[in-house]
């Protein structure tokens, strides 16, 4: 059997950089005891990725929950170990989250940022704008 799969995109590092980014605001938010997402609209709809906002809420709320600690992230150019470890979630190479269903539910959070960064990315800005 022959499967063919689309070569990756040029667009491939933009999730992971949107993912520290969205989770460095998310952390700062929840420390400062400001609502959340108005903030991620605000840093996500620079480039036309508003629409993530609560996905990404949703994806860092549940894997703090799933961890059982508060997120660690770093600073400038240095990504936390927790950081490395998000992106392994949304890679597929992360930590088998277990079968709880705070585990089920982070599960489908991170599908579903798959599926809508995914599209958000292969749709041009101009396009979401009309």
């Amino acid at each position: 059997m022959t499967r063919h799969f689309l070569p990756p995109s040029h667009d491939a590092g933009i999730v992971p950089a949107m993912l520290i980014a969205a989770a460095r605001c998310w952390r700062e938010a929840w420390d400062n005891r400001q609502p959340v997402q108005p903030g991620l609209f605000s840093l996500l709809s620079r480039d036309g990725h508003d629409m993530l906002a609560p996905v990404f809420d949703s994806f860092l709320t549940l894997a703090e929950a799933v961890s059982g600690r508060r997120i660690a992230v770093g600073k400038g150019t240095h990504l936390s170990e927790d950081e490395h470890r998000l992106i392994g979630l949304f890679e597929g190479t992360g930590f088998s989250s277990g079968k709880s269903g705070l585990a089920s539910s982070l599960d489908c959070a991170v599908k579903s940022l798959r599926i809508l960064s995914a599209r958000t990315i292969s749709t041009p800005v101009a396009r979401l704008a009309a």
